[in-house]
């Protein structure tokens, strides 16, 4: 029914900008153009990336048509959105083999034979200076600084420079090139889609709808997903890998992550969380999560495989023959617990490895360690776990 294809479409979405406009496109049986813009500022994707990823599939199954718009040109400006200082921009070496790691792993998720790939720079590299001026006379810097980033920017006195007003601009101007029906982006991008809205009704066309989808959270529940923290889960990473960080996450998170990253159906996951209300154990409905996101991105055997390995380590506490070795150095013959974790980069901080032995979540030779001061001899070997994923045999010299 149509009224269910409009809210599996609309479901995780964070905001519909016009929301009368976005259903009487869905009703009219038009085949949409659907745009989402990635600039290739880093070399892999993670699952943050894919929620955007996921959507323009759901689009792309129902018979629209999905661009997955490579900013090879405006990656060379850097997004400044949401940036307290200028960004670097990239070098072009950078953004062309950037770009062929996205061409490689975007199809993962979407149909190779349902997806353009497009490259700002095929008509941004055809624009002259006159071209550029005249595009820039569209918009005021009044306007501009209504951005928040700008506009904090600007009262504290710190730099902008002109061609990062630019960048909003130009992803603007690429709906215009596109003709674009809808434009997919994170909440944090709201402005930029907004000015693309903009271009479009100076330029004579119908304004794209705006969607924007939540920004996930990464592994800590707290911060968005990012690599520069440490909370990501790359679509490259190994079968066991993915499966072990997915498994880490609260069963709270657990359900963001459903919404976000799951194909499965609203009704399929209303259906799991009455069976966790229930009384089921959250973890068996984790397993299914990590199963489905590990097939996607490998295959369903390698997703049983990380399953089974996943158990055997945690739940049956089995101790893998490639288990990581480490050798820790002593101060005078002996180390503390907390120096060992830290030492062996089992943990982040001492105040981490303070907390985590607080938690119970250490163990050595699966003893749990309750007193972060025990003092350890040189010429131990031991079997060290820390929380639910970080295992390793330290040697200490």
């Amino acid at each position: 029914m149509l009224s269910e294809q409009i809210s599996e479409l609309r479901r995780g979405v964070a905001e519909v900008l016009i929301d009368r406009e976005f259903t009487q496109l869905i009703e009219s049986g038009k085949r949409l153009t659907i745009k989402a813009g990635f600039d290739p500022t880093a070399p892999d994707l993670h699952l943050g990336h894919t929620v955007i990823l996921n959507k323009m599939r759901q689009f792309q199954e129902r018979g629209h048509s999905v661009v997955f718009l490579i900013g090879d040109f405006t990656g060379l400006i850097g997004d400044p959105t949401g940036r307290s200082v200028t960004r670097p921009p990239l070098s072009e070496a950078q953004v062309k083999e950037n770009s062929q790691t996205y061409c490689d792993q975007v199809f993962k998720i979407l149909d190779p034979q349902r997806t353009r790939i497009e490259f700002n720079s095929t008509w941004m590299n055809k624009l002259n200076a006159a071209d550029l001026v005249r595009l820039a006379g569209k918009y005021t810097v009044a306007r501009m600084l209504e951005r928040e980033d700008f506009r904090v920017r600007h009262e504290t006195g710190r730099p902008i420079a002109i061609h990062e007003f630019l960048y909003p601009l130009i992803q603007g101007y690429d709906s215009v090139e596109l003709n674009a029906d809808i434009e997919l982006g994170g909440t944090d991008q709201k402005f930029n889609l907004l000015i693309g809205r903009h271009l479009q009704e100076v330029y004579g066309q119908r304004p794209q709808v705006v969607v924007t989808m939540p920004l996930l959270e990464g592994l800590d529940g707290v911060q968005k997903m990012s690599k520069s923290l440490n909370n990501y889960i790359g679509v490259s990473e190994s079968p066991g890998s993915m499966f072990g960080k997915l498994m880490s996450i609260s069963d709270t998170l657990m359900w963001r992550y459903f919404e976000l990253l799951s194909f499965r159906n609203q009704h399929e996951i209303e259906k799991l969380t009455n069976e966790v209300t229930n009384g089921r154990n959250p973890r068996d409905i984790k397993y299914k999560l990590a199963r489905e996101l590990v097939a996607r991105f490998h295959d369903s055997q390698a997703a049983v495989q990380a399953q089974t390995e996943f158990i055997a380590r945690f739940t049956n506490r089995e101790v893998p023959a490639d288990i990581t070795e480490i050798s820790v150095k002593s101060d005078a013959g002996k180390i503390d617990a907390v120096q060992l974790l830290k030492r062996a980069n089992l943990v982040e901080s001492t105040s981490a490895a303070h907390r985590l032995v607080a938690q119970g979540a250490v163990r050595f030779d699966d003893v749990r360690v309750d007193n972060a001061k025990l003092s350890l001899q040189a010429g131990t070997s031991l079997i060290v776990r820390v929380g639910k994923r970080r295992l390793a045999r330290i040697r200490i010299s």
